[in-house]
């Protein structure tokens, strides 16, 4: 338990006569790389808005970095270190992508009031918001408007935007979604070279990504969780080929 930096306990919750999460139980291992996969309506984006803090469990508990962050908002929980990727904060499209992670910098730094000339101005927040843009292969076009880059380089640059939060752990709800197959394996590559120094909650619906970045792998069907192991003996699993990945994913 020591080295698990996420730990979620017997997680329920109901819509109505929905149950979106069923007793869902997990643990994240501290520096790895965990992918939550199921098919359609499954409770995936349910689970992860209850982990960042947008929508309240029924029951059951969320233990972060060894204490319970059940009841914190979801700024709490992001100053804890617990970053949601793509919903932190929207892309502000006539802004530069430089302009946009010192934002996010801004923010992290409790200063989100300030006028924006001299934050604009300052070195510091320049400085962090460039080595973000770096981590993700942005930096040479800090200067570009966001509105005028692809689609792939806004999230991109939406990650960016996450890692600028300094966050322990990062939830990342489907990175590919809508993206090609470059600017897909661009996404893939720079999620490679985060892992081992970031914790990650990937849920993601390309296979081929889950199969080449999770340690762990967790499979979610109708709100339960039937299957966590690693990604080797997920593709054996009876169970979840005939769930969830099919004859052909084994």
């Amino acid at each position: 338990m020591a080295d698990n930096l996420l730990v979620v306990s017997g997680l329920r919750k109901h819509f109505g006569g929905v149950v979106a999460t069923d007793d869902v139980s997990l643990a994240v291992e501290q520096g790895q790389v965990h992918a939550i996969i199921g098919p359609n309506g499954a409770g995936k984006t349910t689970l992860i808005a209850q982990l960042c803090g947008q929508i309240a469990p029924d029951s059951g508990d969320i233990e972060f970095a060894g204490r319970s962050i059940i009841g914190y908002s979801m700024a709490r929980r992001a100053r804890e270190g617990l970053a949601r990727s793509f919903q932190i904060t929207s892309v502000v499209m006539p802004m530069t992508l430089l302009e946009n992670v010192m934002l996010a910098v801004q923010g992290t730094g409790g200063h989100s009031f300030r006028f924006w000339a001299p934050v604009n101005r300052d070195v510091s927040l320049r400085d962090a918001a460039m080595a973000s843009l770096a981590e993700v292969g942005l930096d040479d076009r800090a200067e570009r408007i966001a509105a005028n880059v692809s689609h792939g380089e806004q999230r991109q640059l939406e990650v960016a935007m996450a890692l600028a939060m300094r966050p322990r752990m990062l939830l990342l709800d489907e990175p590919m979604a809508g993206m090609g197959k470059e600017e897909g394996a661009a996404m893939i590559e720079i999620l490679d070279r985060l892992k081992g120094g970031m914790t990650i909650l990937l849920v993601e619906h390309d296979m081929d990504a889950v199969f080449s970045l999770a340690d762990q792998l967790s499979v979610l069907v109708n709100g339960h969780i039937i299957a966590t192991d690693t990604v080797a003996n997920i593709r054996k699993n009876p169970e979840v080929q005939k769930a969830y990945l099919g004859d052909g994913h084994a």
